[in-house]
């Protein structure tokens, strides 16, 4: 789905801002907080969360929060696990996880440990 039919369907108003937060979003491989995203958009801080918290009132954003206690953002598009590193606080998508829930919806999983190159420095 394009970012602007998005925006639409959830009648929020369209903005380029909006739509390039979005994409940023939708190309990265990784959920991302406001420190890697400021500098490929032209919003202040404030305006950025005000963003990101009407994305996640229209269920178009999953959101959770770091060891490091940043916020990481990425788009809602298919369920999967995120691994955070209690080390280095390196977060990654964990698509291929098998946990078996019936009748549940699962919204966000966050597992933590140490990432490959943490548990080798070790």
């Amino acid at each position: 789905m394009k970012i602007e039919e998005l925006i639409r369907d959830k009648n929020i108003k369209l903005t380029t801002a909006r739509v390039k937060l979005l994409e940023i979003l939708k190309a990265a491989d990784k959920p991302l907080c406001y420190e890697e995203i400021k500098n490929d958009i032209s919003m202040d801080k404030a305006t950025f969360y005000r963003n990101i918290s009407k994305f996640e009132e229209e269920d178009i954003l999953n959101a959770f929060e770091s060891n490091d206690k940043k916020r990481y953002f990425e788009l809602k598009l298919t369920p999967h696990a995120h691994f955070v590193c209690v080390q280095c606080n390196k977060v990654e998508c964990v698509k291929n996880i098998d946990i078996a829930l019936v009748n549940y919806e699962i919204n966000n999983i966050i597992i933590n440990g140490k990432c490959p190159s943490c548990v080798e420095a070790s």
